[in-house]
């Protein structure tokens, strides 16, 4: 531990006098030192200051770095409009993360009016120059219509880029093109594979999809303990649907000892964040009776991300017989 203290800053110090001497690279870096810490104590304003000095050197990467200074407020004050200049600067030098970060900006309306034909253009371009989170962007964008004629081959082929590559939300989507046939001939044992690759990367939708197949049995054999599983793992990121559907299968005793205690554990904290479906089965609880409904399979609507992935799941109701 010492050591590794030492060897950072022994590297603080080689970049500190180039950096005064107005070499552009040695600010970049001694700007990210400042950023995380590393030899020196963290430093947000000395960080911002560094590598706006290396930016307007013209370093691209640098104006990369510094357009999401200003996007994050991080050691300066936030501005989308200077932002969107650096990253437009740094694109158009062919820096790829500014690329894909100027496409953001167009898809957001931040510091720029709503394009969505120019979010994709320059995801286009982040993602021919393999940036797996551009190609997973520029696959939602053809599935969905967004900025591109609709086209499901090349959503296909984009998001396979970007899923091989171990992009969760490249998986999630194809595992949804599957799901439901999008495009592709429908096929549970594709879409399992790709939910689950995404649901090992941490997505609650993912989890909450592979959780779906193994609870219907859906081209897949039902297991329900591989359902509790993976509800459980969506419910404890906070999907309200996992979390009713968990407490569905507590309710039932269905993958798990029957704990009513635990249903309405579940029932609450869905039922907190206005899960209508979840308030039913809370108040049929409450009642005495053990009502509880659980979905066939996800909502067939489009799948839209930006940092996180978004669905709207339509839950068909099914009641069990009181007890």
């Amino acid at each position: 531990m010492g050591k590794r203290l030492a060897d950072r800053e022994r590297i603080f110090r080689w970049f500190l006098g180039p950096a005064q001497r107005g070499n552009p690279y040695a600010q970049f870096n001694l700007a990210l030192l400042y950023k995380n810490g590393h030899g020196v104590e963290t430093d947000a304003h000395q960080a911002f200051s560094w590598m706006r000095m290396s930016a307007l050197q013209g370093l691209a990467f640098a104006q990369n770095q510094l357009g999401a200074m200003y996007y994050k407020g991080l050691g300066t004050g936030n501005s989308d409009a200077e932002a969107l200049y650096w990253f437009r600067r740094a694109a158009r030098q062919g820096d790829p993360a500014a690329q894909q970060n100027l496409g953001q900006m167009y898809r957001r309306g931040r510091g720029v009016p709503v394009n969505e034909e120019m979010a994709a253009r320059w995801f286009s371009r982040a993602a021919e120059q393999g940036v797996a989170s551009a190609q997973a962007l520029l696959g939602e964008a053809y599935l969905n219509g967004r900025g591109v004629a609709p086209d499901c081959k090349l959503a296909q082929a984009w998001l396979r880029k970007a899923a091989v590559r171990g992009e969760v939300h490249a998986q999630c989507l194809l595992g949804s093109m599957f799901a439901h046939g999008t495009g592709v001939e429908r096929d549970t044992v594709q879409a399992l594979m790709w939910y689950s690759l995404a649901a090992e990367g941490g997505s609650p939708q993912a989890q909450f999809s592979v959780a779906v197949l193994y609870a219907s049995g859906d081209g897949v054999q039902r297991d329900l303990v591989q359902a509790v599983h993976w509800y459980r793992s969506a419910a404890e990121k906070g999907d309200a649907a996992a979390q009713n559907n968990l407490g569905v299968l507590y309710a039932t005793g269905q993958g798990v000892i029957q704990d009513e205690a635990e249903a309405l554990r579940w029932y609450r904290r869905a039922a907190a964040q206005g899960h209508a479906l979840a308030q039913h089965n809370l108040a049929g609880l409450r009642g005495g009776a053990a009502y509880a409904a659980m979905p066939d399979e996800e909502a067939h609507g489009n799948i839209d991300f930006d940092e996180t992935l978004r669905s709207e799941r339509h839950v068909p109701e099914a009641r069990h017989s009181p007890r």
